[in-house]
């Protein structure tokens, strides 16, 4: 058993998430880097609620593609819904960012906002995860990313409200009762 405790110990450096830049004060202070190259600003959004969702493109999940597209066609005005594909969950967004666009407008009409491949979980996590999933940032919870289709819905004032486990529907009422 201390063998065990040992070599967790050795190893956790790998798994663990980075702090949080100094200047970072709320989720608005983060940006990710654009499926398309430029840059989602969350700032922009103040005002909207924000579901922020990690996707890939080989799960079983990938058909909430669908749902999310219509939650966002349906609440636009009131709703920002952002695309964070993610390799981290069975190596299921395997593509680069022309081969994952390409797929999620072929396939599923995307027309939200899609961030470029990043990880959700371990050392090289995103800023943007650790400020999700960490309760001494968002005020809301300590959680982990489970696995693909995940959600984390903002108010309007980028506060985390809730958390929504891969197989909740995106057009379910657990969802859309925040957005009604």
């Amino acid at each position: 058993m201390r063998i065990i405790k040992i070599l967790a110990t050795m190893f956790s450096f790998l798994f663990a998430p980075a702090a949080l830049d100094a200047q970072i004060q709320s989720v608005y202070d983060i940006k990710i880097e654009s499926l398309d190259g430029g840059s989602i600003d969350l700032s922009k959004y103040k005002g909207k609620k924000i579901l922020i969702v990690n996707t890939a493109s080989k799960c079983g999940y990938t058909p909430q593609y669908e749902g999310l597209q219509s939650l966002y066609v349906k609440y636009g005005s009131k709703l920002v819904v952002i695309g964070i594909p993610s390799n981290n969950f069975m190596f299921q967004e395997p593509g680069n960012g022309n081969e994952i666009k390409e797929f999620c407008t072929k396939n599923y009409g995307v027309t939200f906002p899609m961030a470029a491949k990043c990880d959700v979980k371990g050392k090289k996590m995103h800023p943007l995860y650790v400020w999700l999933t960490q309760k001494k940032y968002n005020n809301f919870s300590d959680n982990s990313v489970k696995w693909n289709f995940q959600k984390y819905l903002l108010d309007e004032n980028g506060k985390l409200i809730d958390v929504f486990a891969p197989g909740v529907d995106p057009l379910s009422d657990e969802i859309t009762k925040w957005l009604n």
